[in-house]
């Protein structure tokens, strides 16, 4: 079996704990979301770039408000005139009354929102080195979470292996999960989830039962409740419970049989489940309860819910939503993808509400405050959806090359992970729908993987599991709002001036890119030679492509999201040292060690490892070639 979990934050509070906050984040994301400027897609823009083409010699157009807002009006819907001229005033910040292209284009990445709003939310966090924790399980981590009445974070692996971790991350202890129903040699867990009120963890197996331990035995793990009888194999779990309220909570499951089912708790803190009259009152003893007892209505204490929307589709994820009373479920089906179960007052049926997602999703996160939910597409896509528009997105994230395995909310600073089945892993500012960070290059190398993400935001830890093995990603603690360095050694900076942007490397294989209006950090591409020194960097004639040269002996060319379409193979598996990169009208060049001149040509760029052409001008130099400049149309000076 092949799982990939997200681990959602701990309990939520109830729909009536919701402070005004959460009125006026929604309203504000809503506010962004409507604006017609983050209603356009792609093609919308390649519309209004063909218009302000010209066919002339010069190639471009300059607009007045009037001319803008008929045509754009004409060839883009739904909009108004009203809406684009809100636009044109906003690009036309010289108030000069005319626009061209590039006007619109440094609006699109700059100025979106207001400056200070803008640099509050973007704020892009720092980290500590990736550490892998102690190798203490030998088969595929099936979870990762954290239990806030023992203080500790728990790690599970499918042969029933718990670890127990402490805030510090230090290993405590390691205890093996056992089930009467199999022998240990049998034994398959599917997933595991902390009841965070009642000290408890529940575990699913693939005996189709889930057995719930008490973490505060003596005997240091003790069944103390074993439910056998389910229809389908548990394979996703999620737990809520009241902050207010702590008798109240929901148990959600999704099994392989496409079934959504909940056990909604009364008096969780007394006991989940009635025991027997005739049973031993000892931590020792298990109580056996069956799926039939609980359907039937025999447990006085709890009740069942369910629906079946997935059909037969394995339910990869799911979850309870206390700010609108439903429960969410996904699969990777493209047809019922995404599944809102709303509850409502006393009926025993769930009013359901469907997503069909192209190629069907990897997973989900919701936010509450923003009314948000986010889905990791196995198209590359990370969308962002309204609860009850179920038509199209409200907002769609590019820049992952692979399928996107995972997503999580920071939910205070209103940003989101995204990690890819490449092992690439970004953060996205949600109200501008921008990627600022991307960290790639560091994970283990391993081709074929499970993996489970699980956000601690309380203290800023990312764990992240590949097989067997646990990863760890910590934020350093802010001295400051605003970041205006590198941690290491700058090598190189350039100016972008079509996009008005500081573009700079370190020694620590970090490109970093600064607003040259404010100063601010936009983005921020990590690992982009892997541990290697970023010697040089230049940009191609449009200034749309970056290339970057490391002593790795690579030069690799990226667009301004971070993707890397070529790496061209300078060094010829040596590791070499770049001195400057020369982009040349449909050539480039490459200076540095061996006393030549290594040269690509642009004609060659059509696989993503490039090796050179040969160079004709023969060795010219008794060391290496430290710098070089050009003289249009043919001069070529070397130092």
């Amino acid at each position: 079996m092949n799982y990939t979990h997200l681990s959602l934050n701990d309990s939520q509070p109830s729909a009536a704990c919701l402070t005004s906050d959460r009125t006026e984040d929604t309203a504000a994301m809503k506010n962004v979301m409507e604006q017609l400027e983050n209603r356009l897609s792609i093609y919308d823009f390649m519309k209004m770039q063909e218009i302000f083409m010209s066919p002339g010699l010069n190639g471009r157009v300059v607009m007045t408000r009037e001319e803008f807002t008929e045509q754009m009006c004409a060839v883009i819907r739904p909009s108004t005139k009203e809406e684009f001229g809100e636009m044109f005033d906003k690009i036309d910040v010289t108030r000069d009354g005319i626009i061209d292209w590039d006007k619109v284009t440094s609006f699109m990445l700059l100025d979106l929102n207001e400056k200070d709003e803008r640099t509050r939310s973007s704020v892009i966090p720092q980290w500590k080195n990736l550490r892998l924790l102690s190798p203490i399980h030998k088969d595929i981590i099936q979870n990762v979470t954290f239990l806030k009445g023992a203080s500790c974070y728990l790690t599970v692996s499918r042969n029933g292996l718990l670890g127990v971790w402490g805030e510090n991350t230090k290993l405590q202890r390691t205890l093996q999960i056992t089930t009467e129903a199999v022998k240990l040699k049998d034994l398959w867990v599917t997933t595991l989830i902390s009841l965070g009120n009642v000290n408890k963890i529940a575990v699913a197996f693939t005996s189709k039962e889930i057995c719930f331990y008490d973490l505060n035995s003596k005997q240091g793990l003790s069944c103390q409740y074993r439910l056998h009888g389910l229809q389908g194999t548990v394979i996703c779990m999620n737990y809520w419970y009241n902050p207010h309220d702590g008798n109240e909570a929901i148990l959600t499951l999704g099994d392989v049989c496409g079934q959504v089912q909940a056990i909604s708790f009364t008096t969780a803190l007394i006991s989940l489940f009635e025991r027997p009259a005739s049973s031993a009152e000892g931590e020792e003893a298990t109580v056996t309860i069956s799926w039939q007892e609980l359907v039937s209505g025999y447990h006085k204490c709890c009740y069942t819910l369910k629906h079946k929307l997935h059909y037969k589709d394995w339910v990869k994820q799911v979850a309870y939503s206390s700010s609108f009373d439903a429960f969410i479920s996904s699969t990777t089906s493209n047809v019922n993808t995404l599944v809102l179960a709303w509850r409502e007052k006393l009926k025993p049926r769930l009013k359901t509400t469907s997503f069909d997602i192209a190629r069907g999703i990897n997973a989900f996160d919701f936010h509450s405050r923003l009314n948000l939910i986010a889905t990791a597409g196995i198209n590359h896509r990370v969308c962002l959806w309204n609860p009850y528009v179920t038509s199209k997105p409200a907002g769609v994230l590019q820049g992952h090359s692979a399928s996107v395995i995972a997503v999580q909310f920071i939910t205070e600073r209103k940003q989101l992970f995204s990690f890819s089945k490449d092992k690439v892993l970004r953060l996205w500012d949600i109200q501008h729908q921008l990627c600022i960070q991307r960290i790639a290059g560091s994970f283990p190398k391993s081709l074929d993987f499970q993996s489970t993400l699980y956000f601690n935001e309380a203290h800023g830890r990312l764990f992240i599991s590949f097989n067997n093995q646990l990863m760890l990603l910590e934020m350093k603690q802010e001295t400051s709002r605003k970041v205006t360095s590198h941690g290491k050694a700058v090598t190189c900076v350039l100016y972008n001036s079509v996009f008005k942007q500081v573009i700079s490397s370190d020694t620590g294989s970090t490109v970093t890119f600064w607003l040259i209006d404010t100063g601010q950090k936009i983005n921020q591409f990590t690992g982009c030679h892997g541990n290697a020194e970023i010697s040089t960097m230049t940009l191609d004639a449009t200034e749309t492509r970056l290339l970057t040269g490391s002593t790795d002996g690579t030069v690799k060319i990226w667009d301004f999201n971070g993707h890397c379409y070529h790496k061209l193979n300078v060094g010829r598996d040596r590791a070499v040292d770049i001195s400057q990169i020369m982009v040349i009208k449909r050539t480039i060049l490459v200076t540095g060690w061996d006393r030549i001149i290594t040269v690509f040509r642009l004609s060659n760029l059509t696989q993503y490892f490039v090796l050179p052409a040969e160079w004709k001008g023969g060795v010219q130099h008794q060391d290496d070639i430290l710098c070089a400049a050009f003289l249009p149309p043919h001069t070529l000076v070397t130092g």
